[in-house]
C-alpha cells in the first residue's frame, strides 16, 4: 500500500511517498529554521503563514521523485495533533483538499505515534512488546507498546521536556538555536565529570523532571568566567539528561520484562543518548533502535509510516477531522 505523508505541526513543511510503512520512496523537507534562529524559538503566525506557501510545491515535489501520480496513492496521512494549531490546520487543509479531490482515503495521525513509527522505516528487526523513549521539545515520555496501536504511557515529564531544556540552556549560553544539535556537537569537545549538575528524582515514579537542571545550567551560564570552558558545560548539562533518560528507560523496560527498546523523537538524534542507550542495551542483551537523524526530526515519512499501521487497523478519518494543539497519545481523532 502506498501512502502519501504530510507533516506541518511545527516548522518543517514535509510530504512524503511510502510504501506498505516501512519503504522511504519519497521524502521531502523544507525547513524553517533560517527564518526562526533569529527569534530564538519557533514563531508560531511566521510557521503557519510559511507552510501555506510551501505545502502544494512541497507535496508535489514528493511525489515527483516517488515518480508517482494521486492516482497511485492509496491513503494520505496527515499529522493533526499535537501541534501548533494553526501550523496543523495548514496540513490537515491540504490533505483533506487532496483526498476530497482524489477520492483517496484520509487518516489522521498522532505526532507521537509518527515519530514512534519511524523507527520501523529503518529495517531494524522490531518485535512486541516493546519500550519507547519519546523525547522532543514539547514531550519526554516512556510509552509500553504491546502491539501496533497499543500504548500505555508509564512515565511523562512533570515541566519541561529534555529538548526544551536543550534549547532554553543554549539560549543561555548563548549558542543559538536550535540548541540540540548546538549543544550535542560542542559536547564532543567538553567533559562530562567536569561540573556535575542534578539529576531530578520523582518520587518512585519513572516520570522526568528537567526544569531543576535547566535552572542548575542557566545559573552556571549566567555567573561562568574566562577560565570555565562551554564546552565542558554543554557536555556537563548533555550528561545529566542522557544519564537519566537512560536510566528510567531501562527501569521502564526491567519492570515490562521487555527486550526492544525504541528511541524517537527529535532528541533521539542526539549521539551520547544513541550511545548510551545502545552500550546499556548490549550490556543488558535488549535491542535498542533508533532512527538516522533525518528521521528523528519531523518529517512526513514518519507520517505515512504511521499512518500505514492506522489505516490497516481500520481506522480513517472523514473531512470534518480537527486539529488539536494538545492531546495525549493513544485517544483516536478520526473525525471531529
Amino acid at each position: 500500500m502506498r501512502v502519501l505523508g504530510i507533516e506541518t505541526s511545527c516548522d518543517e513543511t514535509s510530504a512524503a511517498v511510502v510504501d506498505n510503512g516501512s519503504q522511504i520512496v519519497s521524502n521531502v523537507i523544507a525547513s524553517q529554521i533560517d527564518i526562526h534562529a533569529k527569534y530564538g524559538g519557533v514563531v508560531p503566525e511566521v510557521a503557519s503563514r510559511r507552510h501555506l506557501e510551501l505545502i502544494l510545491p512541497v507535496v508535489q515535489e514528493a511525489l515527483d521523485r516517488a515518480d508517482c501520480v494521486l492516482s497511485g496513492i492509496d491513503c494520505i496521512g496527515v499529522i493533526n495533533r499535537p501541534g501548533l494549531i494553526g501550523a496543523l490546520i495548514v496540513g490537515a487543509a491540504a490533505a483533506k483538499t487532496i483526498a476530497y479531490g482524489a477520492n483517496i482515503p484520509l487518516v489522521a495521525v498522532h505526532h507521537l505515534e509518527a515519530h514512534i513509527y519511524a523507527n520501523f522505516l529503518t529495517g531494524a528487526d522490531i518485535e512486541f512488546p516493546l519500550i519507547c523513549l519519546i523525547v522532543s521539545g514539547g514531550h519526554s515520555d516512556i510509552v509500553h507498546m504491546a502491539d501496533h496501536g497499543s500504548y500505555r504511557i508509564m512515565a511523562r515529564t512533570r515541566d519541561d521536556a529534555a529538548g526544551e531544556a536543550f534549547d532554553k540552556c543554549a539560549r543561555a549560553m548563548g549558542l543559538g538555536y536550535p540548541g540540540g544539535p548546538i549543544i550535542d556537537k560542542l559536547a564532543r569537545d567538553g567533559d562530562p565529570g567536569a561540573i556535575h549538575f542534578p539529576r531530578a528524582k520523582v518520587g518512585d515514579t519513572l516520570d522526568f523532571s528537567f526544569s531543576g537542571l535547566k535552572t542548575a545550567v542557566i545559573r552556571y551560564a549566567q555567573s561562568m568566567d574566562a577560565k570555565m570552558r562551554v564546552e565542558d558545560i554543554a557536555a556537563g548539562f548533555q550528561q545529566a539528561v542522557v544519564d537519566v533518560l537512560v536510566d528510567h528507560t531501562f527501569r521502564a523496560a526491567e519492570q515490562t520484562n521487555v527486550k526492544q527498546i525504541l528511541i524517537a523523537g527529535g532528541v533521539a538524534a542526539n549521539s551520547a543518548l544513541q550511545s548510551a542507550m545502545k552500550s546499556r542495551g548490549e550490556r543488558l542483551g535488549i535491542a535498542v533502535t533508533a532512527p538516522p537523524p533525518v528521521l528523528c526530526t519531523d518529517n512526513a515519512a514518519m507520517a505515512a509510516g504511521a499512518a500505514y499501521y492506522v489505516y490497516e487497523r481500520g481506522e480513517s478519518a472523514g473531512l470534518d477531522m480537527d486539529c488539536f494543539a494538545s492531546e495525549p497519545l493513544g485517544i483516536s481523532r478520526q473525525g471531529a
